[in-house]
């Protein structure tokens, strides 16, 4: 494995026998021709990195979180025509005697590629695949450029995002292809400045800003825009999601040019998130809520399953200065016409414009200018 601007060693761990202790063998790139000085190029993959199929063997202290954990690099790049390949298949592709040692009996679900505070970091043309849990993650890092990969893991992987943003800004994610178990790009809180055009998400959850604001946290997430964006055989198309009883801010996102087809719900603003294993108190009712402004929605169209649009805001504190425009949704069968729901837009202003369809699309509340009031004073800062 060939990386670009420096010598590092890869820690790869093998698959021995269930009855044999964890091996562990050190590679060091120079030793595949990666020079380091600057001048050649140590940049590409193109072979395949495989993670073992499972780790159940493994004494719990030396469980990885991550597979390939990359931090404090400044200028680095990881490109060719391989593939970096977590092999966490499903159960039912697993031999008799492997399933105790799979990830999914094991517990554990490590991310396959994880950037940690670093900057001006390209990843392009490589694929990535069958991550027990996120495939290509960027924490607290700045600068980034991922272009023409491809991402893939079977739809009922579960909690398999396909790249997760978190503290990262300046982002640029374009022509690339993902399929995963849950949300094709998530973007969690402290991020700014992410652009997203030309991606293809094909089964999925669609692009997500959140769940932000989890246990009374602050999120703050701002100027996010995606553009050409096609979604296929998903739960959501193009989502915000934040739990109740969380502070700070989403504001200034665009969804520009989405094709969707064979998805739930196209269209999602959700201030009343909750994952399934949140139950109880944690999904209670709470007067604070994450605030949402400026989310604006333009030639929006193809087909749904279940709703077409669905905006549920906070009663503490409605979305403002939301808009759509051209936006054009139909059945994607009409012998399912009967179970599906009519449009939702509960506290939400805004406007709609242009080719609306259907025409319960354009349920946003009209504010005239006129913010409703919040029923508490913002006490953060983003």
């Amino acid at each position: 494995m060939l990386i670009a601007g420096a010598i590092l060693c890869l820690v790869a761990s093998t698959a021995p026998a269930p009855a044999l202790s964890a091996g562990r063998t050190t590679f060091s790139v120079s030793s595949f021709g990666a020079a380091g000085n600057g001048i050649a190029d140590d940049s590409e993959i193109d072979g395949d990195v495989l993670a073992p199929p499972g780790m159940g063997y493994w004494p719990k202290a030396r469980r990885p979180l991550q597979w390939l954990n990359f931090k404090w690099l400044d200028g680095f790049t990881i490109q060719g025509t391989g593939t970096v390949d977590g092999q966490s298949t499903l159960l039912r592709s697993v031999s008799p005697a492997n399933v105790s040692q799979h990830w999914y009996i094991s517990g554990v679900k490590p991310t396959l590629i994880r950037f940690y505070s670093s900057f001006n970091v390209s990843v392009r043309n490589i694929r990535i695949t069958n991550s027990p849990q996120c495939h290509l993650k960027f924490d607290s890092s700045g600068g980034i450029k991922v272009k023409n990969i491809t991402i893939s893991s079977p739809g009922d992987s579960l909690n398999t995002d396909g790249i997760h943003l978190q503290n990262t800004r300046d982002v640029d994610i374009r022509s690339s292809s993902i399929g995963c178990g849950d949300d094709c790009i998530s973007i969690q809180t402290g991020c700014s400045n992410v652009h997203m055009k030309n991606i293809n998400c094909n089964p999925g959850h669609g692009i997500s800003l959140g769940g932000l604001g989890k246990d009374n946290s602050l999120a703050c997430v701002s100027d996010v825009f995606a553009e050409h964006i096609n979604v296929e055989n998903a739960l959501y198309g193009v989502r915000i999601k934040t739990w109740q009883g969380g502070k700070g801010t989403v504001r200034n996102v665009t969804f520009s040019n989405v094709r969707v087809a064979n998805v739930a719900t196209p269209i999602a603003i959700d201030q009343f998130y909750c994952d399934a294993g949140g139950g109880g108190a944690r999904c209670g009712n709470r007067s604070d809520a994450v605030g949402i402004t400026g989310v604006a929605y333009r030639r929006v169209a193809g087909t749904y399953t279940y709703q077409p649009v669905r905006l549920a805001c906070s009663d503490a504190r409605p979305c403002t200065g939301v808009s759509m425009a051209d936006v054009r949704l139909s059945p994607a069968s009409a012998t399912g016409a009967g179970g599906l729901r009519q449009p939702l837009c509960w506290k939400s202003y805004g406007e709609a414009m242009g080719m609306i369809e259907p025409t319960g699309i354009a349920c946003l509340q009209r504010s005239n200018g006129f913010v409703m009031p919040l029923t508490k004073p913002f006490n953060y800062t983003c």
